[in-house]
């Protein structure tokens, strides 16, 4: 991970300017930011603060924040389980950088775990091959035991808990013009949005309710996509000598895009390594905010840490993998756990932004609960959460249906991307029937489910493209289920 990629990802300079200042740096040394900042491509203090927010790229086995003997186990795994022998693919391996694997293998040469093997080249650098000694093999079957983990060098929980810090997501500062920017494509009333702004950028808990289908679970989706700054992942952590690993392929997605023009360009500037480019420790991955949304599946067991004992490694929970990020639980009330006991797991993490877990050894530890939490209910909140509880929530949006207008507006848009037209009296058909001979009424969502129905049908039957009366019943019927009529019920139509 390097300081220009990092700049032109953020939008901070571009691949222009980065040429620019290598070419400065050719004539003048330097590093990099120094050069930037002499082009007046960007302030001496936005490179403070870029490398300040960023994990630094550690200079010795000390920095690395874990124990010699724990890195020197990791390697010996890798060299007995991948057969790897020189350190260029220790490093990669690792993700640590040359001179930290050198120390790492000279300590472990002294030991007599490893011996030379001979040397070998690539490209025109020339690297001493090294294997496991008799010593060695055993000290590497003896780490497998301990655990399996085979993967980047962890971080330590305390570069863990300080850069959570640094890249809290109260740090973000949305406007107006952003969030009606990414709302565009939903009709939602003004004054949904007036509620949500400030609530989003106090990152703190969120309550949307309100009767299903009125655009909960989108807004909660959408917002969590806002966010615009970089998170640090590490893809392990070490507490108390044992392996948590973070990283989730499923939840964080990567901040830069390395296919992109940008990056290749980006590649062929830097790709020689003989100028001074800053790194940031490649333990941690750059990604954007994590969103994670739990649903029906939450159960108590998924916020705790999950302990696996054919790799002897644990996998951290979900609330975990989302810090820095929005947890959206959808549906609340409909897990199966009770209401209850996921409140009281959370009154002191929302309330004291604080969060304690416990290894199966016993030891507990902390970590900071810095995320946005938005609970998602059809449900009537006093009857999921006590008054104490409910005071903990300090942003309450009540999601209702649409009015005549809104629908309208909606109805509009969901034709349109199906291809449909319609007549007035087709709607008006649509919302006598959903207003008056149904006990729902209207929703955000009807639009586009009927829409949708008649598409498919059109599609199947080779009708023109057009909700008449006759499609617009037939999709009606598909919408909810009515309940049966008893006979001394059954009235004219």
């Amino acid at each position: 991970m390097r300081l220009e990629r990092v700049l032109v990802a953020r939008g901070i300079a571009s691949v222009d300017d980065i040429a620019a200042a290598l070419e400065r740096q050719r004539r003048k040394g330097g590093r990099l930011g120094e050069n930037l900042a002499a082009l007046g491509v960007v302030s001496p203090e936005a490179i403070a603060r870029l490398n300040d927010e960023t994990p630094t790229l550690p200079r010795s086995v000390a920095e690395t924040g874990i124990t010699r003997g724990n890195l020197l186990n990791l390697l010996l795994k890798f060299m007995r389980v991948e057969s790897c022998e020189v350190l260029p693919e220790l490093s990669e391996r690792m993700k640590l950088p040359h001179n930290v694997i050198q120390e790492l293998i000279d300590e472990a040469v002294s030991q007599r775990l490893l011996h030379v093997l001979g040397s070998t080249t690539t490209g025109i650098v020339k690297y001493v091959r090294y294997g496991l000694s008799d010593h060695g093999r055993a000290d590497a079957t003896a780490a497998l035991e301990n655990n399996q983990y085979l993967g980047p060098a962890p971080v330590s929980l305390a570069a863990y808990r300080a850069q959570v810090f640094r890249q809290s997501i109260r740090r973000e500062s949305l406007d107006i013009d952003a969030l009606n920017a990414a709302l565009s494509g939903l009709v939602i009333n003004d004054r949904y949005v007036r509620k949500l702004l400030p609530a989003l950028n106090a990152g703190q808990t969120i309550l949307l309710y309100g009767p299903p289908g009125n655009g909960k679970t989108s807004i909660g989706r959408i917002v969590a996509s806002l966010f615009l700054q970089p998170v640090y992942i590490p893809h392990a952590l070490e507490v108390d000598g044992q392996i948590i690993k973070v990283f989730d392929e499923r939840l964080h997605w990567p901040y830069i895009d390395e296919t992109a023009d940008s990056f290749v360009a980006l590649d062929a500037l830097t790709g020689t390594g003989s100028l001074q480019v800053e790194g940031f420790d490649p333990r941690w991955m750059i990604c954007k905010r994590p969103v994670a949304v739990a649903g029906g599946e939450l159960s108590l067991d998924m916020l705790e840490l999950r302990y696996d004992a054919d790799s002897k490694t644990y996998d951290a929970p979900l609330h975990m993998k989302a810090l820095n990020g929005v947890f959206l639980i959808d549906d609340f009330g409909r897990q199966r756990l009770a209401p209850a006991d996921l409140l009281n797991r959370w009154i002191i993490p929302l309330e004291n932004r604080i969060d304690f877990l416990k290894l199966k050894t016993g030891k507990s530890f902390s970590i900071p609960f810095d995320e946005m939490v938005m609970f998602s209910t059809n449900l009537e909140p006093s009857d999921l959460m006590d008054p104490a509880f409910l005071r903990r929530i300090p942003y309450k949006i009540h999601m209702t249906g649409p009015d005549h207008q809104e629908f309208r507006r909606t109805f509009d848009l969901a034709a349109s991307a199906c291809g449909l037209t319609f007549e007035e009296d087709v709607f008006d058909l649509v919302v006598r029937r959903l207003t008056t001979s149904s006990v729902h009424g209207l929703a955000f969502f009807q639009p586009r489910f009927i829409c949708e129905q008649v598409r498919q049908i059109c599609q199947c039957f080779g009708l023109a493209p057009e909700i008449t009366s006759e499609l617009a019943e037939e999709a009606l019927g598909n919408l909810y289920v009515e309940r049966e009529t008893e006979p001394d019920e059954a009235t004219a139509p």
